[in-house]
């Protein structure tokens, strides 16, 4: 993947959480990374939405070190050192999705995960969406963007980050990622439902049981994996 299509993949993905209601003012940001070149390019900082352009992504190392294509025009999204911990850590992600989305932020703040009540969730997520530990005080004092990935990865080390591709952190909101800036647009999508239903199957039921595991791996593995049957073949759909 070039630079100049790393950046416009970044900027629609980032236009998508907009679209999909994901994000609200310039809060979120979407991320991609090219391993190949060893590159990220990321959402900058503030920026409106209606004001961004593709050459607008800031490009930086895989140490978050901005680089010099930017021309020093741009700051980066500030929660970039989060992705950078993501991007080291979970070795086959090509994205990171950050946003503030209703119900997923309302479970981040409740410090709950999201179980899986049904098969919707089962569909994208093999597993409840896990809530990270609240950061110590010297982590929110100290490199407290960093400190935020570190805080995902630690949770995530008897989880699978590709079985289970969202986080919540405490307090504070989701972050999704994908293979691809599209595919971690799609599982923030997902990720916001399954809260969202969630969320009403526990106003209605506080102690509502989760599907079973057969039900959940049935749904799970049905889409993904090396006998996922969901979907169709690139021989089997016509172009007529």
């Amino acid at each position: 993947m070039s630079l100049d299509v790393l950046r416009t993949a970044v900027l629609n993905a980032n236009l998508a959480t907009r679209e999909h209601g994901l994000v609200k003012s310039t809060f979120g940001n979407v991320s991609g990374i090219n391993r190949v070149e060893n590159v990220i390019a990321i959402k900058p900082s503030g920026v409106e939405y209606d004001d961004m352009r593709a050459e607008n992504m800031v490009i930086s190392d895989v140490h978050g070190v901005p680089s010099r294509l930017n021309d020093g025009v741009l700051n980066p999204s500030s929660d970039l050192l989060t992705h950078v911990e993501l991007y080291h850590a979970f070795k086959d992600i090509g994205a990171v999705v950050h946003t503030h989305s209703p119900f997923a932020t309302i479970f981040a703040q409740l410090k709950m995960e999201i179980r899986p009540f049904g098969t919707t969730h089962a569909d994208y997520f093999h597993g409840s969406i896990p809530v990270t530990r609240d950061l110590t005080l010297a982590e929110i004092g100290g490199d407290y963007v960093r400190a935020t990935g570190l805080v995902i990865v630690e949770r995530f080390t008897n989880l699978s980050p590709e079985e289970v591709p969202a986080v919540l952190v405490a307090g504070h909101g989701p972050f999704v990622w994908g293979k691809t800036p599209a595919e971690a647009v799609v599982n923030a999508v997902m990720l916001e439902e399954a809260a969202r239903l969630a969320w009403h199957v526990q106003a209605v039921s506080p102690e509502a049981p989760a599907i079973s595991q057969e039900l959940l791996d049935r749904h799970y593995y049905r889409k993904h994996g090396s006998n996922a049957t969901y979907g169709q073949t690139a021989q089997k759909v016509s172009t007529t």
